[in-house]
């Protein structure tokens, strides 16, 4: 984890693994029903390295435990109101 994302290496790790498995997938001489089941995973993992490397450049956090930080906060002036 890097600063609420992953990490470079993880990003373009999943993204290569994720292409391995689709090339493999389709140049392999398989059955037909394999082939498919491999692209369609290879490209999902290369879809998860792609939304988090777009999300590094955006800086948007999508592994960050802040959201905990905010219901907390929204649970204390809930409670404050009841009073």
């Amino acid at each position: 984890m890097d600063d609420g994302n992953l990490a470079l290496w993880v990003r373009l790790a999943l993204v290569a693994v994720g292409v391995a498995i689709v090339v493999a997938g389709v140049e392999c001489e398989i059955p037909n029903l394999w082939a498919r089941i491999l692209v369609i995973l290879g490209f999902f993992i290369a879809l998860i390295g792609g939304v988090t490397s777009r999300a590094k450049l955006l800086h948007i956090k999508p592994f960050d435990n802040s959201y905990k930080k905010a219901r907390k906060s929204y649970e204390t002036k809930d409670r404050e109101g009841d009073s």
